[in-house]
């Protein structure tokens, strides 16, 4: 069987600089990325009409996640790292080809920047410089299965945490204060810690973010920028 080699025709851009605190599904938080095309693709005649749409899906690889050869099973976060179960039963980044697949939403298609034209999408769960190998419109008739079974991860995804961000971060967060929250409800911490006294660290769009966790409660305790 003949191979065929597949190139990125994009790179997206987003607030994650590190692993740690990307929601661990797209769509979950409002976070924003911006889909810049490489010099090759980057025609307005290839986006023609796809304003029309609300939503698309992105098809990327998992950079971070290089791994020599691949196991048939692995351990979700969401199951408190000690189970496992097969590879093709998760989203886990650690797969024979390292593709990530992300529903994200269109917020407008630009055509009149430099590097035009770019695509401006919230709800990314990607990593910043992350590429994109395509783009294709998500179809509400046809990709929508309401009744569709979730397995293990139904029981996990309405876990979410209280958020406790003292006053004075508040204001310093400012715009960034909404999105964060959404993040840090969904809990980043692995499913297997549990030190209440540890403060846990992660990067988001230039703010350095510290927070401790105790009986369902997360507490920003700083937020500074790098």
């Amino acid at each position: 069987m003949s191979k065929k080699e597949i190139e990125p025709i994009a790179v997206i851009h987003t607030p994650f600089s590190s692993k740690f605190g990307i929601p661990r599904q797209s769509g979950l938080a409002a976070s924003p990325g911006r889909i810049v095309f490489e010099k090759a693709y980057r025609s307005p005649e290839a986006v023609r009409g796809l304003e029309e749409y609300s939503h698309l899906w992105l098809i990327w690889e998992f950079t971070e996640a290089k791994s020599e050869g691949w196991l048939p099973t692995v351990r979700p976060p969401r199951l408190g790292g000690n189970k496992r179960v097969g590879v093709f039963a998760t989203r886990s980044p650690f797969r024979p080809n390292s593709l990530g697949l992300s529903c994200v939403k269109l917020e407008r298609v630009a055509l009149e920047e430099p590097e035009a034209p770019v695509l401006y999408v919230t709800g990314a769960d990607l990593l910043d410089g992350t590429p994109i190998y395509d783009v294709k419109p998500y179809l509400p008739f046809a990709d929508s299965v309401p009744q569709a079974r979730g397995g293990f991860a139904d029981g996990v995804r309405e876990q979410r945490l209280a958020v406790t961000v003292p006053e004075s971060l508040r204001l310093a967060l400012g715009e960034d204060l909404p999105v964060l929250t959404e993040i840090l409800a969904q809990d980043p911490r692995p499913h297997y810690q549990e030190d209440p006294d540890r403060v846990y660290r992660f990067e988001y769009g230039g703010w350095h973010v510290g927070f401790k966790v105790a009986d369902g409660q997360l507490t920003v305790v700083f937020a500074e920028r790098r």
